[in-house]
């Protein structure tokens, strides 16, 4: 009975590996992303060297000018994907299969490896999708058409929540109600 216990508990230890799958797929996925967004970045480049030509009409230049941040809005939107999709395939790792043993003792190790268990995993991409929707909502608000007061009404919440969403995250990850000490540390209690 043993035997078979150990085997099981084996063969259901090992079966953690299978996170190799979403490990891979979003690596790739990642880096996919990073080449889209890359080559939306050389297009892009070639239609804003034609801002400068003289044979534009104001009108034709006001297009591209908007066609142009656009543009750059959807190249970060793609960038923090990807960035999102990279944190998941390191974390997932981490977590899961091993310590990606070449990360730790290097400096950018204690910026994007700081994963401990999935909640530290789910707050990481969290972040980078509230900045995501962030940019996205810039995008749709640049392309926005405000014809009546209600639109206005409308974007000036968006604006309110995305910063009550900030708030609430930077809050949450400092600790609500905990003063800080100008060097960045919570003051120390002292008993009397």
């Amino acid at each position: 009975m043993k035997f078979l216990e150990a085997v099981f508990e084996t063969l259901l230890w090992n079966s953690r590996f299978v996170i190799i799958v979403a490990v891979v797929g979003s690596l790739l996925s990642g880096f996919a992303i990073f080449y889209m967004a890359t080559v939306d970045v050389v297009n892009l480049f070639g239609h804003a060297l034609h801002y400068a030509d003289s044979s534009l009409t104001d009108e034709a230049r006001k297009a591209l000018h908007d066609s142009t941040v656009t543009h750059i809005v959807e190249v970060v939107d793609g960038y923090l994907l990807a960035t999102v999709m990279l944190i998941f395939s390191l974390g997932l790792y981490e977590l899961f299969i091993s310590d990606i043993d070449q990360a730790h003792g290097t400096k950018s190790s204690s910026k994007i490896l700081v994963i401990n268990n999935l909640d530290d995993l789910k707050s990481r991409l969290a972040k980078v999708i509230l900045m995501i929707l962030i940019v996205t909502l810039f995008e749709e608000a640049l392309n926005m058409t405000l014809s009546t007061p209600l639109d206005l009404v409308y974007l000036g919440a968006s604006i309110a929540l995305i910063a009550l969403a900030l708030y609430l995250t930077h809050a949450s990850e400092h600790g609500m109600g905990k003063e800080e000490a100008p060097g960045g540390d919570a003051p120390e209690k002292h008993g009397h």
